[in-house]
């Protein structure tokens, strides 16, 4: 397809993060010529998700990434005439930094095996001596070893899974027992044994009244690879928000599934309790008095329309929410509540800050269920496909795995005319929408990045037992340290399509202030126990174990102004990779301000056609099938571009 691809487009879209798919969908409704590239192999970019081998082939290209050397500009020099400038673009992906990966599970005597086979028949491994301890003492058994390995071989990762007119490849990944540690251009894989156990036994617990759990092995992970999607940025759909509005004013959301968030959480004390969000959950909860209750509903029915009583808060407006909150004769028990597990915000915040984002709560409950939020199924990832499945369905094309080299720039009139592409093909347009993540170091030289700290773990049960084991949870860690910021924890069962049965997947994410680990390593030492630990006490016992662990530093390129990059010509725009914050309100935004900007006479995703309306130059018939070749239409058969509407899980409508 490559070979042939047409040379005039009116829009080139290069990376398939939310933000650019959104603006594909919506250039291509609007019966623009759309031309959506990747340089990656998969869908959604930094949005993406992945299958359990999917991930691991994720982080081998990674470090292959940092080996690509810099291509000669002869190659494409070719198309480029006298009166035009090149912009090059970046041929490796930056925005993922100091990756490191834990595997805390059992393995079988066979995985041993295999695992040593793979090792000796490697030539180029080479075994350190010198090595940094993944975690602390308390944490891990003493043996921990370290391979720095550049020759093994991880096949192409898997994609998310999809139908209709997008064609997602997905790739099987060979079992490979591997955990790694990047650390530059060296590949670090830490193997954490059981102490002076054997592991190829199972562990024995001394203890009668331990509650009995399913050992998880790495092995049976690996075999269950694809029951796990697991997403690079944690985002939840706030049920009024601006991405589940566009989903059903464009009807894409007849493409994908979503479940509640069953819970909502709050850490207090060292322990975790669940807090009520509904009326009813307030006068059910046991964790407050009668008196708090009442001061609970009358806070938050102030919260609602707060806008209205301006005597109330107007004081307070150069005050911190949480300074604030002491004012209103709230406990601190409930102080807690509304600022980490309703308001979700800093304690730094302002009040004015604090009572939208309380408002924004407020006012999500009960639309789908009873928590502000939703979850789609198969993880965030699916997203941004649906909004290209509705680019390809009115005409997008779509090329992954197609690099490009550079934008044309006319030098006279400063405006990008055209990309050449890695097969030296030249691709005129109007108008050129570029992620962050492909301009080069020489354009983003004045550009201050921030960075998100994320960790991905895999546990053998939820961090607050219940009646349920399916429960789909969120909770906020509060700074444990001054100076340290609040950590967000989303744990995602089984029946999101995330994970395997009998584990829970957990997502933790702040604002960096260290590498990952360092920013989130205390939290998770709190919640959960590795699972490799073998004097445990009591306490320990009522812990999740933990099986698995991602540490890893993201780009946020979110709020940077266009004014920053050098060079940029007037009809090339900017999108930028996933923030963050918790729901997706700044891609929507950024997504239509952009498309505005391009298209200001066009409307922003309309709903589509429904083609039984759709009649020929006033004739009151209506259109013969022959007629509909002529018609550009959305609707799909149900048994083609839309999932079933029943459990488990349910689609968006007005």
């Amino acid at each position: 397809m490559a070979d042939s691809l047409p040379t005039e487009f009116d829009v080139v879209i290069i990376g398939t993060g939310l933000p650019e798919s959104i603006l594909a969908a919506a250039c291509s409704r609007s019966g623009q010529r759309v031309l959506h590239l990747d340089s990656r192999s998969y869908y959604g970019g930094n949005w993406a998700s992945f299958s359990f081998s999917g991930l691991l082939s994720w982080l081998k290209e990674y470090q292959q990434n940092s080996d690509i050397a810099e291509e000669s500009t002869a190659s494409w020099q070719g198309p480029i005439h006298e009166t035009e400038e090149a912009i090059t673009l970046l041929k490796k992906d930056e925005t993922i930094q100091h990756i490191e990966v834990f595997c805390y599970a059992s393995q079988d005597m066979d995985d041993s095996i295999e695992e040593t086979d793979a090792l000796q028949k490697n030539p180029s491994s080479i075994i350190s001596s010198t090595t940094t301890k993944p975690l602390d003492s308390a944490c891990l058994s003493e043996e921990t070893h370290s391979l720095y390995a550049t020759g093994h071989e991880l096949p192409a990762k898997d994609t998310p899974k999809s139908d209709g007119e997008i064609s997602l490849e997905v790739t099987d990944v060979e079992d490979t027992l591997a955990k790694e540690k990047y650390c530059g251009d060296k590949t670090c894989i830490h193997t954490v044994l059981d102490g002076d156990k054997d592991e190829n036994k199972p562990i024995e617990e001394d203890n009668t009244d331990q509650p009995k759990r399913n050992k998880i092995t790495y092995s049976q992970i690996v075999k269950e690879s694809r029951r796990f999607n697991i997403d690079l940025v944690s985002k939840l759909l706030y049920s009024q928000g601006l991405l589940i509005d566009l989903l059903i004013k464009s009807n894409v959301s007849r493409y994908a599934e979503f479940k509640n968030v069953t819970r909502i959480l709050a850490f207090r004390e060292g322990k975790v309790e669940q807090v009520p969000c509904s009326r009813a959950d307030v006068f059910n909860s046991k964790e407050l008095t009668m008196v708090e209750k009442r001061i609970l509903m009358k806070f938050l029915t102030f919260c609602l329309d707060y806008e209205q009583h301006p005597d109330q808060y107007q004081a307070f407006v150069q005050c911190s929410f949480s300074e604030y909150l002491q004012t209103k004769k709230l406990t601190p028990n409930l102080q807690h509540f509304v600022l980490h597990s309703i308001a979700m915000t800093e304690s730094s915040c302002s009040t004015i800050d604090g009572l939208k984002a309380t408002k924004n709560f407020l006012r999500c409950l009960g639309r789908f269920g009873n928590t502000p939020f939703l979850f789609p199924l198969y993880g965030q990832g699916e997203i941004p496909q649906c909004f290209c499945r509705m680019c390809a369905v009115f005409g997008g094309i779509y090329c992954l795995r197609h690099k490009v080299q550079c934008l044309v720039v006319d030098k006279e009139s400063g405006r990008c005319k055209a990309i050449i592409d890695h097969l030296g093909q030249r691709i005129n347009a109007k108008y050129f929408i570029v992620e962050d993540s492909y301009l080069s170091e020489e354009t983003c030289s004045n550009v201050q990045y921030k960075q998100i700290s994320r960790a991905v773990l895999i546990t053998d049960q939820s961090i607050l037992k219940a009646d349920s084991d399916q429960q789909i949870s969120i909770l906020v860690v509060p700074p444990l340290e001054s100076g340290t910021c609040a950590v967000r924890v989303t744990e995602l069962c089984s029946s999101t399509m995330t994970c395997m049965k009998d584990t829970y997947l957990v997502h933790l994410t702040c604002s960096s202030s260290k590498t990952a680990r360092e920013d989130l390593e205390s939290v998770v030492k709190k919640l959960f126990t590795p699972f490799t630990e073998t004097e445990i006490d009591k306490e320990e016992l009522t812990k999740p174990r933990l099986l698995w662990a991602l540490y890893f530093n993201m780009r946020d390129s979110s709020g940077i102004s266009r004014s920053s990059y050098n060079g940029l010509p007037s009809n090339v725009y900017v999108c930028s990779g996933p923030d963050c914050g918790l729901g997706n309100e700044h891609a929507v935004k950024q997504a239509e301000t952009l498309f505005q900007e391009i298209f200001p006479s066009e409307e922003f995703c309309p709903p589509p056609p429904n083609p039984e309306d759709i009649i020929f130059d006033g004739d009151d018939k209506q259109l013969e099938a022959s007629g509909t070749n002529n018609i550009i239409m959305a609707k799909l058969d149900s048994s083609e571009g839309s999932k079933n509407l029943e459990s488990p899980g349910k689609h968006l409508q007005n």
